[in-house]
């Protein structure tokens, strides 16, 4: 696992994911980002510029002792067996670490970039962002992912395989053709926050682990 612990890359990802899910700009804070998402569940999100062990226990104790409002997330980069200690019962705390990850952006080969007998794939792109789709022969979704372009750096962004497709290769698939799109647009390092689920295929793509990642959310009283 790589230690660099770099501002920078916690502030790539955070505008490269809101360019992603078109929510509103980051508050900057003293501590790292507020970001008001705007959706049923997901209203807003308070992100840690900090990683691993420069994450600081009084910052998160203090943010997350504010909160009275279901559906506010934080997102700490650094693991849960450390985090969770410092947040009460009124939170959910998924307790398998997600992954702040990076890798240098380069083309993929042609012969890589298109799909298996039997799907079809589709990109396109809207506001800055690529997406990626891969359809099977009845027309249901296989795979997809989007990716967002921020300066020197892309965002990929909800990476998702459908259960009856995987173990195909679709996954691999979707990443280089955006990984390739990004590249040509100017894009030089891939930054995502995975799940548990992910970290195999990312890393079997060359994306190199920067941080853990603890994601938590406010309980409202029914959900508790």
């Amino acid at each position: 696992m790589l230690e660099t612990t770099t501002e920078n890359v916690v502030r790539s990802w955070v505008d490269g994911w809101i360019a992603s899910r078109m929510a509103a700009p980051p508050t900057v804070e003293s501590w790292g980002y507020t970001v008001d998402v705007g959706i049923a569940g997901h209203v807003t999100r308070h992100v840690f510029d900090a990683t691993g062990g420069a994450v600081r226990e009084a910052d998160v104790r203090k943010v997350a002792g504010a909160v009275r409002t279901g559906g506010t997330w934080l997102k700490i980069f650094a693991d849960p067996a450390l985090t969770a200690p410092w947040l009460g019962p009124e939170w959910w705390i998924d307790d398998e670490p997600g992954y702040l990850m990076t890798v240098p952006l380069a083309p993929a080969p042609a012969h890589l970039l298109t799909a298996p007998d039997g799907y079809r794939l589709r990109s396109w792109s809207r506001g800055g962002v690529v997406r990626t789709m891969v359809t099977a022969a009845d027309g249901a979704l296989a795979a997809r992912g989007q990716i967002a372009v921020v300066g020197a750096t892309a965002v990929a962004d909800q990476i998702e395989t459908s259960a009856e497709h995987r173990r195909k290769g679709l996954g691999s698939l979707v990443m280089r053709v955006l990984a390739t799109a990004a590249h040509d647009q100017g894009a030089q390092t891939g930054v995502l926050a995975g799940t548990p689920d992910g970290h195999a295929l990312y890393t079997s793509l060359g994306w190199q682990v920067l941080a853990p990642l603890t994601s938590a959310k406010y309980l409202d009283p029914h959900e508790r």
